[in-house]
């Protein structure tokens, strides 16, 4: 990923806490010999260095995945950022936005109690605290039978980038505008940047 050294997320901590709250993700490998993609959740496990999922059997990418080094997109808020709203219109239009990129190697997983592990620990970490659904209550014959329906895999991680482009590359007056301008919207995006621009500036 093109990242400009300013715009650069430095912090690992910081990288997995926006893992954690953009998990759902898109994993791309080459599949008979093309581009393909994936749009799923998957789970960090930072301590072992292993993104944890899994493909519909159906869905033909796992087949010839194994072994490759494969690129996941965490992709975050992001908008667009118009020059109306700087100090002068002698200015481009430009987008701020977060994202990470993940590579590794990817193995499928064949142990039934490892799959069932990543599973509900996928379930745990979406169920709400309050929640009555838990995975270890449905019966065990029919979580069987719905598994044979999945592939589970790993990826295990050899490189992790991140990018937040937040405008560090204007003065500290023209971030101000655009927050204020951002702070207006009622687009979550716009507002989620203006909060992390803020963040970033303190």
């Amino acid at each position: 990923m093109y990242i400009p050294k300013h715009f650069t997320i430095k912090n690992d901590e910081v990288i997995y806490d926006f893992i954690d709250k953009n998990s759902f993700a898109t994993l791309f490998s080459q599949h008979n010999g093309e581009p393909y993609a994936t749009h799923l959740p998957l789970l960090l496990n930072k301590e072992k260095g292993f993104l944890y999922g899994h493909f519909a059997r159906q869905n033909e990418q796992w087949k010839d995945i194994e072994n490759q080094n494969v690129l996941v997109i965490f992709q975050g808020p992001h908008c667009y950022i118009s020059p109306s709203w700087y100090e002068t219109n002698q200015a481009v239009p430009t987008w701020n936005y977060v994202a990470v990129h993940v590579y590794g190697e990817l193995e499928i997983v064949e142990e039934e109690k490892e799959v069932f592990d990543s599973l509900a620990d996928m379930v745990n970490k979406y169920e709400k605290p309050d929640s009555s659904y838990h995975l270890e209550n449905v019966d065990e014959n029919f979580i069987k039978g719905m598994s044979k329906g999945i592939v589970g895999f790993k990826i295990n991680i050899n490189k992790i980038e991140g990018k937040a482009k937040l405008s560090q590359n204007h003065p500290a007056a023209r971030q101000e505008l655009i927050i204020k301008q951002l702070e207006k919207s009622t687009d979550q995006n716009d507002i989620h940047i203006a909060q992390l621009m803020k963040k970033n500036n303190e």
